[in-house]
């Protein structure tokens, strides 16, 4: 009797964190071994070295390495004075710390809806959200790609309002030439491990050309410190541990070439899935480039290709799969099913394939090849 052939499903890592470090590991050890021969754990001075860099990177005139994204957009609305009785204009299509930070203030999130294609802040419909109570604009840079960024500005402009792009997402990539976080009043961005410059933990960076609001997000890092037992403002524990900042100080030598993969991987993605009525694949508009931080399809049969991926071993995962604006912590809002279609379109066809800069090109092949073949199979 005959012996049944076995499929085997190799594995696949959604985002490989490991091959970095199998590259750079070592300097990242003697790195972390500097920091434990000097002992200064908290605000040492690879923590100063970081921002400098950054702040070149970016061609942004501050940095200041924050505890973590979340904090991060905490810290620029407290320097803002962002309060009991304001509104803060962001997308419902992001992750849930953006309107977060806005309600932990007090304030009030006033939800706009996204493009149809970027998947951004529709800049079309920010006008129609400003009131006498609006204190700033928060765009997103989903996915790795800016907001259309000179419009949003120039509103903000008009109404003398601030602009914070949540650049968690985007950092490395560039609008009209320039860098994302160095768009707006302040640029904010996160280190968490998945992110395109991730740390070992959590961190994150606020970036803005005022330096009196560098300072502000300085003192508001250390409990509202201006100075030793001086604290003239309220703030909170929100440093960058020396240890993150020795690990990013190396990450940061290779991730120029890490952007180069990411934006050759994505578009590989795009040029092999575009076209399929089966789902819709990304646009990067031309002005722009994207660190495709996920890269994500939409599909009505979402669901479907989800559980045949898993079967052959792919992983995929559907971010946000809920807008903001029906999450029921936000119910108080008003907002209701049908507010804003184009982001509860998204939430509910959404799908991240495979990504990371060290995704090897048989492993996209094999997703790629998934993909199709599920298109074709589907439509027969």
């Amino acid at each position: 009797m005959g012996r049944r052939k076995q499929s085997i499903k190799i594995k696949m890592e959604f985002i490989n964190l490991k091959v970095r470090h199998q590259l750079i590991g070592d300097r990242i050890s003697n790195s972390l071994q500097k920091v434990m021969n000097h002992g200064r754990f908290i605000l040492g001075p690879e923590v100063e070295e970081l921002e400098k860099k950054l702040a070149e990177y970016t061609g942004s005139k501050n940095c200041v390495s924050v505890s973590s994204g979340t904090d991060s957009l905490l810290i620029a609305l407290m320097a803002l004075g962002v309060g009991a009785g304001d509104e803060v204009i962001t997308v419902p299509y992001t992750w849930i710390s953006t309107a977060e930070v806005i309600t932990l203030l007090g304030a009030k999130p006033v939800f706009v809806d996204i493009c149809s294609d970027t998947w951004n802040m529709d800049e079309t419909q920010l006008e129609n959200a400003i009131t006498s109570k609006t204190k700033a604009i928060m765009p997103v840079s989903i996915y790795g790609q800016c907001s259309d960024m000179d419009s949003i500005n120039s509103t903000a402009k008009k109404y003398d309002l601030p602009v914070i792009e949540d650049a968690a997402q985007s950092f490395g990539a560039t609008y009209k030439g320039r860098k994302s976080c160095n768009l707006s009043t302040i640029g904010s961005t996160s280190f968490f491990p998945s992110k395109p410059l991730g740390c070992y933990g959590d961190g994150g960076a606020l970036f803005t050309d005022d330096d009196e609001l560098a300072e502000k997000f300085r003192w508001i890092r250390v409990h509202g410190q201006k100075r030793k037992h001086h604290h003239p403002i309220l703030g909170l524990n929100g440093r960058l541990d020396t240890m993150q900042a020795a690990i990013l100080l190396e990450i940061l030598k290779v991730f120029p070439d890490e952007v180069l993969k990411r934006d050759s991987l994505g578009c590989n993605y795009n040029s092999k899935l575009d076209g399929f009525d089966f789902f819709e694949t990304p646009v990067v508009k031309p002005s722009n480039t994207s660190v495709f931080a996920q890269y994500t399809i939409l599909s009505s049969k979402r669901d479907f290709i989800q559980k045949r991926l898993k079967q052959k071993g792919i992983p995929s995962v559907s971010y946000y799969s809920s807008p903001l604006h029906l999450q029921p912590v936000f119910k108080s809002l008003g907002y209701k099913k049908g507010d804003f279609k184009v982001a509860e379109k998204v939430s509910n066809q959404c799908l991240s394939l495979p990504m990371s800069p060290y995704l090897k090109k048989d492993e996209q092949d094999r997703v790629i090849d998934a993909i199709i073949s599920l298109s074709i199979g589907f439509i027969r």
